[in-house]
This record gives structure tokens, C-alpha cells and sequence, in this order.
């Protein structure tokens, strides 16, 4: 079972915030929790989902394309008026197994688009609204690939999350002192939709669903404490790190992967 968090309903109220990716796994755990926390919250991703909230607006757009972005950004403006709190949740590998070798150029740049592109354009047309008032707060959804990256199969993501991380600490340097925090996240195995759909196709061969899991986090070399995040515990880290209690936070990595990562 997925756990509950209690939280005041009030924590978020008169912030605009953007979420991406926002209708699916994390992005839509955040999406929740902010919301249930009294923020406006605008969502994009390429397909809308009949499960948000209903206050919840929302606006269909690929990020991964520079057309996409202008979209988002057109609607943050019309329909929020302004940003207190970007949460870029987008991210993920679609580029073929077999290793470095097998990986074409188009399967780079796809990967560049996805995973680092779309947050440095959102950020350049977005961070000009926060310095009118001189505060908000950027949050990255990076991954802990950037640190154990996987060649296997998702080399050139585990690469443009580790980019994504760089760029997010430059950022924070030069707009922090402007009132601008940007922090970063980096989930590890989390339990969502297309984890469980990995876990359904791999049990189909190993005979269980219990046995795929093991399989699963054995190929990540084990979670100490026995089990995949779930995506409730990582929006509440998210909300958080976003809120006003984390006033003093900016430039920082935050890893939520069960203790994954074997160093620190």
C-alpha cells in the first residue's frame, strides 16, 4: 500500500505553479499534493489524463520540442498569470538496447530534448517572470543514473540527467542571490504505472510478480530497504523542498532511492 502523509491545506495557497509531466507516476503525485496543499497548478504532458484533480488546469504540449514550450509558457502566462514554483518532472529513456555502439544520433539528440533541453528552455522563458518579484523556486527531477548509469539500455538518459544536474547548479548559483532557488531530485527505483507494467511483462517469463520485482532491484545492485519508492513519498519530499520551510536550500541534490546509491 502506498502511504498517506498529512499536510495543511493551506501551505501552498496564492502560489502558481507549473508541473510537468503531471498526469502520470510522480508527476501526478505531485500534481496531488500540491493541490491538496491549496496551490493553482498547471500541468502539461503530450496526453491528457481523466484522473487530475479537478481544480487542476491543464495544457497538451510535447517539451521535448522547442514549439511545446512555447505552449507551456503562452499558458502559464494566460492561465496562471504569473509562476511562484516550477516542478520539471519530465524525463525518461525510449533509445534501444545494446550499449553505446547501437545508439544513433537521432537517439541522443531525443534523449537531450527529453531530458535537459526542455527544462533550460522552460527555465529561460519562465525565470524572467520569477525576477519581477525577485523569488520562486525551480525544482529538476533528475535521476540516480546520472551517478549508476546503465549502459546496457539507458545510456544517453543517464547522460542528459547528469547534464541536467550540472546546468541546475550553475543556475542556482547565478539566480539565487536574485531570490531564485533551484534545487534538484533524483529518484531511484519508484513504484509507478510504467514500473508495474515492467514488473507485469517480466513476471510473464519468471513466474511471479514478486520474483520480477527482486530481478528488478537486483539490476540496480539491491535497496537496503527492501522495496521501491513510491510516488506519494516522493511528492511529499517535493513539497518540501518547494515550500517555504526549505527557505535556505537551493543548489543541492536530493536523492530518494531507498539507499541504492552504495556511496556517499
Amino acid at each position: 500500500m502506498h502511504k498517506e502523509f498529512e499536510f495543511s491545506a493551506s501551505e501552498f495557497e496564492g502560489k502558481k505553479v507549473l508541473v510537468t509531466g503531471g498526469t502520470k507516476g510522480m508527476g501526478q503525485a505531485v500534481v496531488k499534493r500540491l493541490t491538496n496543499g491549496g496551490a493553482t497548478v498547471l500541468t502539461t504532458a503530450r496526453s491528457r489524463s481523466i484522473d487530475l484533480p479537478n481544480p487542476v488546469k491543464f495544457v497538451e504540449a510535447d517539451v521535448a520540442t522547442p514549439e511545446g514550450i512555447e505552449q507551456v509558457i503562452t499558458a502559464v502566462k494566460e492561465q496562471l498569470g504569473g509562476i511562484d514554483i516550477i516542478v520539471h518532472c519530465v524525463g525518461g529513456s525510449t533509445t534501444p538496447p545494446g550499449g553505446a555502439l547501437v545508439l544513433s544520433d537521432e537517439d541522443w539528440l531525443h534523449a537531450l530534448n527529453w531530458n535537459l533541453l526542455a527544462a533550460v528552455r522552460l527555465d529561460r522563458g519562465l525565470i524572467p517572470l520569477m525576477l519581477e518579484n525577485n523569488s520562486g523556486v525551480i525544482l529538476h527531477f533528475t535521476s540516480i543514473q546520472r551517478r549508476l548509469p546503465l549502459y546496457e539500455t539507458t545510456l544517453a538518459y543517464a547522460s542528459a540527467k547528469a547534464a541536467l544536474a550540472n546546468y541546475s547548479k550553475g543556475l542556482s548559483n547565478e539566480f539565487s542571490p536574485q531570490g531564485i532557488r533551484i534545487n534538484t531530485l533524483s529518484p531511484g527505483f519508484i513504484q509507478t504505472e510504467a514500473a508495474d507494467a515492467l514488473i507485469d511483462r517480466i513476471a510473464t517469463e519468471t513466474g511471479s510478480r514478486e520474483s520480477a520485482l527482486e530481478q528488478l532491484m537486483d539490476s540496480l545492485g539491491g535497496i537496503p530497504i527492501g522495496r521501491p519508492g513510491f510516488p506519494e513519498e516522493v511528492a511529499e519530499l517535493t513539497a518540501f523542498l518547494v515550500s517555504d520551510r526549505a527557505a535556505s536550500i537551493t543548489g543541492s541534490e536530493y536523492v530518494i532511492d531507498g539507499g541504492t546509491i552504495p556511496t556517499v
